[in-house]
């Protein structure tokens, strides 16, 4: 077994270091109090990390082996045809007819061979990333401003800044470490926060101010924003005559734009009449915060302008980073302490990516792919004589050229395109027409893996060795702590053996990640005269010992061209990566989202992520504790729309857009502005029948990044009106394709169904038989059930001896039932007489448990445990819940649903 190992996290852009230490049943983890990123901090998904792997290892969850058209083969097979097959689709049709699709899931090591594979020596420019759904657009507006994709801040200006702008971020939800940083910066120094947001969210919690502007039109508050700092005289003017370019014309663009407060307002819809504030969180003030806002600016030198992908995922994310970034040029708030522009990433690599260049418009070690000396100087280094300037298609327009047969293989690493990609149907129809399709994953089920003609098993999180960086330029190590599963193996292991097998050995001959990141480091300093800020080349020549005790850090880690005042900080002193060393500001102008509402479609639907899950839901999904806190996805109306449509809450809508239909569960809040609906990612078609919100957006993307956009898309919403509902528990898989409504969450004893259907049924046939792993394969299996024929009411249960293996219960309604009990049930070896009289009778022993909702994940806490301790334990505060339960006292992330739970019940247990 081993010891204690220092690793970091696989979830978001935060880059948290962990300590997992080995138990008698396993490992346990716990935040690494010494990493910078979160001295000791973690979020509910990270503290759940142990809870996937538990999980994994009890399912048949894992791709083991190489499987070749369907047959599994062992790697020298597996190696060997992959690389014949791509071998002979360069010969028939050209090295641009292969495509790579990689991942911010990838560690550092694995995109910079991923890259180099295809650019160097296949010779296709065609490599993107799913952090082209995630950050392009950063990209983009970081090197027309900087000169480079640069971060200039780090995470302690969080903490030491006057006035924080959250704008296109939950940083609650999705960055929950920084913002316990955050929030612990405000109890202690007063900070000022600022959430931009058109739907009112947890960030809102800590907020002085809350900005609900309409949909896309972030360009335009910030104009409006630099218009009236240049009127007011709150530009730092000298600073710009020593340090940027294009003052004048950015500031008379913002001008024409939105030359007062008064059509800034309008413009960003806070001109909304006060009634609104019946129906929303939103009193009609909208000038007057407007007005706040604006002078908090101005007054603040320390000012962080936090963004995300609120702002990126647009079509026009590109000018939107500008435009935030126009607002710290003109008042030199960049690179200084507490005052800078700052992007957090959604991936744990997304920044290593763009640091090897993984997206189609880079080419590594932040050097570009359209300068032939950059070319150049890559094609030396690598010892390659077929890399070509130009670059790659970017994600959406790689899968236009699979469809159409100019793309004739793919490999898909550590991604899921065919749910996460807009206009998710059309890429599905791609990849069915794609002659290769090769996939390297962890898991045996996705719905890209369907299609792959070749599946390759990737080492897990737990099981590889490398580096990520952070969204702070922190560069950490990931550390493996479990062995390789099956005949699972690293990527970059994986793409080296194919490459050897496709003769470009002399190039691959890397024996460990060490390898590989000296290489990457001495290709950082390659000719780097200082211009190129990626510099790590004080790494070039570390030996394999200090490669693996190697401790965080941020870059550039130059030899020759350290900055003078270090890596925390970048820009401080007013000198930038561009020819002429200024920065440029950008004369951008507000435009309309591509897609409108209208008559046929008159919603906008906004999407984002939950506090619980993580992209396609193939890690979290596993997990019961990260599955109880939002089961479903859910449809978040305002009680108008509701109203006006005929949705009730927890009904069941129907979602329509120009490309598809979802179907989720209704949730009226007031957290949604009139016309605004929102829809979380995560779901795909091996958790739900149809919540998955990729069919749902038009493939529109921002025209410089390509960037597309999931933040804007008209949809209607009808109701769903179902003939039955039920809750359906099982041990083993369930066949539900013939419903047009099932929706899979991890219990904590088996898998939760909750099915719905506007046609009779024959429900005892949805039971499955028990596997022959559960209980005694010898015992007799037989149903129990009860039903009234009247009332629509029938219960089931399926057992194996005395072990319950499946149970199923249907209404006319939604049963109201402790799923916990129930799941738990199914998990014990034996079911009692009593117990097996309960679940007949649908009468949990708990009725507080009924329908209960987990809130607090950290520490499993449920809304049936918080509502007993403010009726029973006069509890009053957030402080007395986490005193009696824990619930609030770990990543924090429920702190705002305590809060709605103390406002909603504390009146009511007066009364």
């Amino acid at each position: 077994m081993r010891g204690e190992v220092k690793t970091t996290c696989p979830y978001c852009g935060v880059g948290c270091g962990l300590i997992v230490s080995p138990t008698r049943d396993g490992w346990a983890v716990g935040g690494d109090p010494d990493h910078p990123a979160n001295r000791g901090r973690l979020c509910s998904k990270g503290a759940a990390l142990i809870d996937t792997i538990t999980a994994e290892m009890k399912r048949d969850f894992r791709l083991l082996k190489p499987e070749i058209d369907g047959k599994t083969v062992d790697w020298p097979t597996a190696t060997q045809e992959t690389a014949d097959r791509l071998r002979a689709t360069i010969q028939k049709h050209g090295p641009k007819s292969v495509a790579f699709y990689v991942s911010g899931q990838l560690l550092t090591e694995d995109y910079y061979i991923a890259n180099k594979l295809i650019k160097g020596f296949i010779g296709s420019p065609h490599i993107d990333t799913n952090s082209r759904l995630c950050m392009a657009s950063t990209v983009v507006g970081h090197k027309r401003a900087f000169g480079a994709d640069v971060v200039p801040g780090c995470y302690e200006d969080l903490e030491i800044a006057d006035l924080v702008v959250l704008t296109g971020s939950n940083l609650a939800w999705c960055h929950p470490v920084l913002n316990q940083r955050l929030r612990t910066a405000k109890e202690k120094h007063g900070t000022k926060i600022v959430v931009i947001d058109p739907r009112k969210t947890a960030s809102c919690d800590i907020a002085d101010l809350h900005l609900p502007i309409k949909p896309g039109s972030d360009v335009a508050l910030f104009n409006g924003l630099l218009a009236w700092l240049d009127q007011n005289g709150h530009c730092d003017l000298q600073y710009v005559a020593r340090h940027v370019s294009g003052y004048e014309t950015a500031v008379a663009e913002a001008r024409a734009d939105c030359p007062d407060i008064e059509s800034t307002a309008k413009k960003c819809g806070l001109d909304y009449p006060s009634e609104i504030s019946e129906y929303a969180d939103h009193d009609g003030s909208g000038l007057g915060k407007l007005e706040t806002f604006f002078n908090w600016f101005a007054a603040f030198d320390r000012t962080v302008t936090v963004f995300s992908q609120g702002v990126n995922q647009s079509s026009s994310g590109s000018d939107k980073v500008n435009a935030i970034i126009n607002t710290h040029l003109a008042t030199g708030r960049v690179g200084k302490p507490g005052a800078s522009p700052f992007s957090v990433t959604g991936q744990p690599n997304a920044m290593g990516g763009r640091e090897v260049g993984g997206l189609a418009n880079q080419l590594a070690a932040h050097m570009d792919p359209n300068d032939v000396n950059d070319v150049d100087r890559v094609r030396r280094f690598w010892n390659s004589d077929i890399l070509e300037p130009g670059e790659g298609y970017k994600a959406v327009d790689m899968f236009r050229a699979i469809e159409r047969g100019e793309i004739k293989a793919v490999w898909v690493m550590a991604t899921n395109p065919a749910v996460s990609l807009p206009d998710a149907d059309r890429v599905r129809l791609a990849l069915s027409r794609c002659p290769l399709v090769i996939v390297s994953d962890t898991v045996n089920d996705t719905d890209t893996l369907r299609y792959a003609h070749i599946k390759l098993p990737a080492a897990g999180w737990a099981e590889k060795s490398g580096t990520v960086t952070n969204s702070e330029r922190r560069i950490s190590r990931q550390r493996p702590f479990r062995e390789l599963q099956g005949d699972a193996k690293p990527d970059w292991w994986i793409m080296t053996q194919v490459a050897r097998a496709m003769g470009y050995g002399k190039a691959f001959k890397y024996r460990d990640p060490a390898d590989i990141f000296a290489e990457h480091a001495a290709l950082s300093e390659f000719e780097n005269d200082g211009m190129r800020a990626f510099d790590i080349g004080q790494w070039q020549k570390a030996k394999k010992s200090a490669y693996d005790a190697m401790e965080p850090f941020q870059w550039p880690a130059s030899r020759k061209h350290q900055p003078a005042g270090g890596s925390e900080r970048l820009y401080g002193n007013g000198i930038f990566t561009t020819s002429n060393g200024r920065a440029r500001m950008l004369a951008v102008a507000h435009k309309l989202p591509m897609s409108q509402p209208g008559k046929e479609f008159p919603l906008i639907a906004n999407s984002g992520r939950y506090r619980d899950q993580w992209h396609t839901m193939t890690r979290t999904g596993t997990a019961a504790r990260l599955s109880a806190h939002r089961p479903e996805p859910l449809l978040e109306v305002n009680i108008l729309d509701a109203k006006r449509y005929k949705l009730t809450d927890g009904g069941i809508a129907r979602i329509r857009s120009k490309r598809g239909t979802a179907l989720m569960r209704v949730s009226v809040s007031d957290a949604q502005m009139p016309g605004e609906v929102f829809m979380p990612m995560h779901w795909n078609d091996v958790y739900s029948s149809a919540g998955g919100i990729g069919r749902l957006p038009t493939a529109h993307v921002d025209p410089f990044s390509g960037q597309p956009e999931t933040k804007h898309i008209p949809v209607s919403i009808e109701p769903f009106e179902p003939l039955w509902q039920g809750l359906l528990f099982s041990n083993t898989p369930v066949d539900l394709s013939g419903l047009p409504y099932w929706v899979a969450a991890t219990g904590p004893g088996c898998m939760i169904y909750e099915i719905a259907g506007d046609r009779p049924c024959l429900f005892k046939s949805m039971l499955p038989m028990a596997a022959n792993n559960i209980g005694n394969e010898n015992a007799i299996e037989h149903i129990i059930e009860y039903n009234d024929g009247k009332k629509g009411v029938h219960r089931y249960a399926r057992l194996n001896g005395d072990r319950i293996t499946g149970a199923l219960f249907v209404g006319p309604d939604r049963p109201a039932l402790g799923r916990d009990w129930i799941s738990a049930l199914l998990g014990n070896d034996a079911i009692s007489g009593p117990e097996r009289n309960a679940l007949l009778a649908g009468r949990m022993p708990d009725a507080g448990a009924i329908n209960d909702r987990l809130i607090c994940s950290c520490f499993s806490v449920g809304l049936a445990s918080i509502t007993r301790a403010i009726h029973d334990q006069n509890a009053v505060s957030t402080a007395d819940i986490g005193r009696l339960l824990q619930a609030g006292t770990g990543c924090g992330s429920c702190l705002p649903e305590l809060k709605e739970i103390l406002d909603d019940v504390l009146p009511r247990a007066a009364e």
